[in-house]
């Protein structure tokens, strides 16, 4: 088990653990209210994103998978973050078990492919080092990211509430039926 982030390269992009020294623009990241709008709605304070920075740290040490910033390789600019979580949520149905996938990115990235590109990476890894089953919860009117999810091989299991949001819970196939490769490529 890793107790940090490995580096994994694509064709445009270099993910890898966080580091102190992105703190800054970690906290940027999530304190931008287009950013935020589908993900509870409210920017994050300062403190808020330094929980949130160092939840990422622990789930590597804890449970060898977490979370990895995004960098596009051609500027070195700060694309977003994406990784693997398991948040202990509250609600129902549970996901007690399985491996959250989620994904940010600074909104000048959006619809330009570097989402998808990454969370194939991440997938990639997945299946040659977790045995989790992986979900994710998107709001229902996260177009993009449900877009997303499909695309990846997410399946939509039903519309829940998670802290009184509405959200779609999504589970993807242990059993590698179907790859990353197949759910769209790079």
């Amino acid at each position: 088990m890793s107790s940090s982030a490995p580096l994994i390269e694509t064709s445009r992009l270099l993910l890898r653990g966080h580091r102190l020294a992105d703190f800054e623009m970690i906290a940027a990241l999530w304190s931008d209210a287009e950013m935020v709008r589908f993900i509870g709605g409210v920017p994050s304070s300062r403190e808020a994103s330094w929980s949130r920075f160092l939840r990422y740290l622990g789930h590597w040490t804890a449970l060898g998978f977490g979370y990895w910033v995004i960098f596009d390789k051609a500027t070195d600019r700060f694309v977003g973050e994406i990784g693997l979580a398991d948040y202990q949520r509250d609600m129902v149905p549970s996901m007690d078990g399985m491996a959250e996938m989620g994904w940010v990115l600074n909104p000048e990235f959006h619809g330009k492919g570097y989402a998808h590109e990454a969370a194939l990476a991440v997938l990639r890894w997945a299946s040659q080092q977790l045995d989790r089953q992986l979900c994710c919860i998107i709001a229902p009117n996260n177009t993009p990211s449900l877009h997303l999810a499909t695309k990846l091989g997410f399946v939509a299991q039903c519309d829940t509430y998670y802290q009184g949001a509405e959200v779609r819970l999504f589970t993807r196939p242990v059993d590698g039926k179907q790859t990353a490769e197949q759910a769209g490529g790079e």
